[in-house]
């Protein structure tokens, strides 16, 4: 990572670390045996960051352990390497386009997520990488939605593929795949429409969606994007959960962590539902997002300023 995404990680994550860290001070230098006062103002801290009971709790087990096999680790650094092991369960989900072509990434979320601002940004990055990406508006019933790919598409120097507002978002996917395919498109990204997880009609048309990718492109979709707003903290934990039951999830990309002081909600998503994370947001501009790394993340958490 280079030390302009490092600064641009640790600035995004300012309110989170400054949540977690206030009132501990020098007690994150402390090694050795960490006293039960320490152990109790750290697990409010972990909480008020929203990284959850259950994750806390792990994550505090997995700090004094390595603490006292190393009696030169500090806490800070225990926790920083507790916290990247915790976030790696899920293994490794790199957001990345392989052959064959088109290689087809769905991109879901709930409403406000940030989806199609981010489905823009990553088409601008395959672009420059020198792969040929078209995007697929399956959005058709926002009113905006297909207005707002239509200016992240010229922004990123894409074309994208629309159909007529309330069209059926299964034959808008299929008609951009077709189009992938015949225009010799390394990369295909379907902007779905957001939906609450509680809707199970909206859950129902998003599997239909994933069945049309896999009939017109086989294998496909290669990628399942799941976009959480970091903001809402341990609510994205629901909706997760939900959106793993009604389709193949590959992945999660992390949005508005720039905004928020609930960026620990990332290690009890990423440890309890064992799914990598693979992107980050931290802003609002082009390149205001990055690959996911588990160890810069941590190091983001709990790093003294």
């Amino acid at each position: 990572m280079t030390m302009g995404l490092w600064d641009k990680l640790k600035s995004g994550l300012t309110r989170t670390r400054d949540s977690l860290v206030q009132g501990l001070g020098a007690a994150l230098g402390l090694r050795g045996t960490v006293d039960a006062e320490t152990l109790e103002r750290l697990e409010e801290a972990l909480l008020a960051a929203d990284v959850g009971p259950d994750t806390a709790d792990e994550l505090i087990a997995r700090a004094r352990a390595r603490m006292g096999r190393d009696r030169d680790l500090d806490l800070r650094a225990a926790l920083e390497q507790s916290a990247a092991e915790l976030m790696r369960v899920g293994g490794e989900g790199a957001f990345e386009p392989r052959a064959p072509w088109p290689w087809v990434a769905l991109v879901v979320g709930v409403n406000g997520a940030g989806k199609t601002t981010f489905t823009g940004k990553l088409a601008a990055h395959f672009t420059r990488a020198q792969h040929p990406t078209l995007l697929i508006a399956a959005d058709t019933f926002r009113a905006a939605a297909g207005e707002q790919l239509d200016i992240w598409a010229q922004r990123a120097g894409v074309e994208v593929v629309r159909g007529r507002d309330g069209a059926d978002p299964a034959a808008v996917t299929h008609d951009g795949l077709t189009a992938a395919q015949a225009r010799g498109a390394h990369v295909a990204l379907i902007d779905t429409a957001g939906r609450l997880h509680t809707k199970q009609n909206l859950m129902a048309e998003l599997e239909k969606v994933t069945r049309i990718c896999a009939r017109v492109v086989p294998g496909a979709p290669h990628h399942v994007l799941l976009v959480l707003d970091g903001t809402q903290g341990l609510n994205a934990l629901a909706q997760a959960r939900e959106f793993s039951k009604a389709v193949p999830v590959t992945s999660l990309g992390v949005t508005k962590l720039d905004g928020t002081s609930r960026g620990g909600a990332v290690l009890a998503i990423a440890h309890q539902l064992q799914l990598p994370v693979s992107l980050v947001g931290v802003g609002e501009g082009l390149a205001d997002w990055q690959p996911f790394d588990a160890d810069a993340y941590a190091k983001g958490l709990f790093a003294a300023d």
